[in-house]
């Protein structure tokens, strides 16, 4: 009995080293990226399935935009766009007065982006066909004078502005019916004022001859 316990006690000592042996092996051969599967119950009583350890979910912050953070900067930017010329028609259905339309159409003009450039203001006057060309022509400079008049008693400056008379020469509807009637809308809508604010197209353009609104 003696001689068989030491060997007893060997055996159990080889068989544990073996066993500690065999867990080291493990733990040493698993690998970081594919943990060992553990098993776990479903809620509803089924078959038990393998859950590895929960992969890393997707980031919360925002995916890397494709655009530039600087170049984004320039939204809050002020950039500067090329001024339009301005080109409107202004009514004078009867004589050379600036009715409430009128008032309206050239009140336009004064908040125009165009009247803020150092551009000149040209007034082009125009009639229907009744009368005779030099009294036509004469109506249709005291049209675009009046807006001249306008436009200057609100600090627009005089220098700027070029008048030219065309009397019934350009008219924007007929002024006849077929059957050679008067044709009235289309009369009315010749009476008026073409007034448009551009880049000058040369600086050796002559300037069209005004008379003093003075009277003298």
């Amino acid at each position: 009995m003696k001689n068989r316990f030491p060997i007893f006690r060997i055996a159990l000592l080889g068989a544990a080293a073996v066993s500690l042996t065999a867990c080291e092996m493990r733990r040493d051969g698993a690998s970081e990226d594919d943990p060992e599967p553990v098993a776990t119950e479903t809620p509803d009583g089924g078959e038990p399935t393998s859950a590895a350890s929960p992969t890393p979910s997707e980031s919360a912050s925002p995916s890397a935009s494709i655009f530039r953070d600087d170049l984004e900067e320039i939204d809050g930017l002020e950039v500067d766009t090329p001024t339009e010329p301005l080109a409107l028609t202004i009514p004078f259905p009867d004589g050379a007065d600036i009715n409430a339309r009128a008032e309206r159409v050239l009140a336009s003009v004064i908040r125009s982006d165009a009247l803020e450039e150092d551009w000149p203001v040209i007034l082009e006057g125009h009639t229907d066909s009744s009368g005779n060309d030099q009294a036509n022509l004469r109506a249709s400079r005291s049209r675009a004078e009046a807006v001249a008049a306008w436009l200057v008693e609100r600090g627009v400056d005089d220098d700027r502005i070029q008048v030219i008379a065309f009397g019934e020469q350009n008219p924007a509807e007929p002024n006849a019916l077929p059957d050679g009637s008067p044709n009235e809308p289309g009369r009315r809508a010749n009476r008026r004022v073409e007034l448009r604010i551009a880049p000058p197209v040369s600086t050796d353009e002559p300037r069209a001859e005004r008379p003093n609104r003075s009277g003298n």
